[in-house]
């Protein structure tokens, strides 16, 4: 078991929770119109072990910058971004991360990816 699921460990998770952004993303022909970019929810969790504060705001500015950014073809490119930047912060341990396109599929409340990633040794 790792010690952030210890019940018997402390640790801190730091959350962004439906952040909302848009981007040019998607391998689709329909999505690659410039002028209409994919709006896109963010979940963002930061874990930490001990009593410690972990800043999330690098990881905010990181997730405002993609309105600007080029048309970008997946989801996972967009997730590992943010993924190196939560671990740019050398107090983070582990992090999950999800992008969501809730428009996409008039079916579905969204399509997208979530990534947990564990701190490389």
């Amino acid at each position: 078991m790792h010690d952030l699921w210890n019940p018997k460990t402390s640790y801190v998770r730091a959350i962004l929770k439906d952040v909302q952004t848009e981007a040019r993303i998607g391998l689709h022909p329909w999505e690659r119109h410039p002028e209409r970019p994919s709006r896109l929810l963010v979940g963002v969790e930061m874990f930490a072990n001990g009593r410690v504060f972990l800043d999330y705001d690098p990881v905010r500015a990181a997730i405002g910058t993609w309105p600007g950014r080029p048309h970008t073809d997946l989801l996972e490119t967009l997730a590992e971004e943010i993924v190196a930047v939560c671990f740019a912060n050398p107090l983070v341990e582990a992090c999950r991360v999800s992008v969501m396109k809730p428009d996409i599929f008039n079916e579905a409340g969204g399509a997208g990816v979530e990534f947990y990633r564990l701190r490389p040794a």
